[in-house]
């Protein structure tokens, strides 16, 4: 599965360039001094939709173009993904109904409601969304765009290794956000098969660890008591049998949790050194380097910025009143 998932990547970053941008990867000079090494980041805030989503939304989308325009997509997202999708869509012409759950804020609804969507308010958490819009799919005959448990979304995804690979292939470890598993999965198996040695390394909010939980129990299993997170773009657990959890076990060599602090800290230190306005979930590799300097000392690292999308109210009251 892994050489074919690498072809597929390979793909994925021909089909998908007028939708998703080659991201820069710069140095953090405060970090390299600190730990020794060398830490560049990669910023996928910068993609047109504000997230790495775009990548695997885009190709599954592509891949399926001309069944999408005979029968329309369906998908479940109350943020990133749902960006991303309705932006494919939009500029398809195709058209796509959204499960969300009825908790959605109005600050996401308002933003996916610019591009026209329909939308199918579900009562009950995310997973519930995702496992019924797969219903209506398969009911209705229109393209299912999961957010993460498909692998052409998980190819797409990989194209952030990809061009890490092309960009910096002396890399000896990539750190990488942690939700639902497909940009973790489609980055570790494309390098992977490019140079076995290359450490990777994904980290989860502690306080929505289903990851984690699951891999210390040898199975996926939803019963982790989660608790609200500023990482919320990766709150919530996986769709039963998803195919990430099993690439996830297999290439990916730890995962660590790290705490709400240590989240805003790194939120804070992402504008301050950086000048990037980035959300929770889009902090968590620099939060997970910086709460466990020891383990990365002495090394070439890539750090994943997974994404801006944050409320401006929210990140200024992070930002600054500290």
């Amino acid at each position: 599965m892994n050489n074919r998932l690498k072809n597929q990547v390979e793909v994925a970053s021909l089909r998908i360039r007028r939708y998703a941008q080659r991201t820069p990867l710069t140095e953090s000079l405060e970090l390299s001094a600190r730990l020794q090494g060398r830490v560049l980041l990669k910023w996928e805030d910068v993609q047109p939709t504000g997230s790495f989503k775009i990548r695997g939304a885009s190709n599954k989308i592509l891949a399926n173009l001309e069944e999408a325009r005979r029968r329309g997509a369906v998908a479940a997202s109350t943020g990133n993904h749902g960006l991303a999708t309705a932006e494919v869509c939009q500029k398809e012409g195709l058209s796509l109904e959204l499960f969300v759950p009825r908790t959605i804020s109005d600050f996401k609804k308002k933003n996916l409601e610019d591009y026209g969507v329909s939308f199918r308010m579900i009562d009950g958490p995310c997973e519930q969304a995702e496992k019924l819009a797969r219903e209506e799919a398969g009911r209705s005959g229109r393209i299912f765009v999961s957010p993460y448990n498909d692998e052409e979304v998980i190819a797409g995804q990989g194209t952030c290794g990809l061009e890490i690979w092309e960009d910096w292939p002396e890399v000896e470890e990539v750190v990488v956000p942690v939700g639902g598993g497909g940009l973790i999965a489609g980055i570790a198996c494309y390098l992977k098969e490019k140079n076995p040695a290359i450490k990777i390394t994904g980290v989860e909010p502690e306080h929505s660890a289903f990851i984690k939980h699951s891999l210390e129990l040898g199975r996926l299993d939803n019963s982790f008591r989660e608790r609200p997170t500023i990482a919320e773009a990766v709150a919530g657990g996986l769709e039963e049998g998803s195919v990430t959890f099993g690439l996830i076990q297999k290439y990916v060599d730890r995962i660590l949790t790290v705490s709400e602090e240590a989240i805003i800290r790194a939120i804070i230190i992402c504008f301050r050194n950086h000048h990037h306005q980035v959300e929770g979930a889009g902090a968590l590799s620099l939060a997970g380097i910086r709460s466990f300097p020891e383990l990365f000392r002495g090394k070439r690292l890539v750090a994943i910025i997974s994404g801006g999308n944050i409320e401006d109210r929210l990140w200024e009251k992070l930002v600054f009143s500290r």
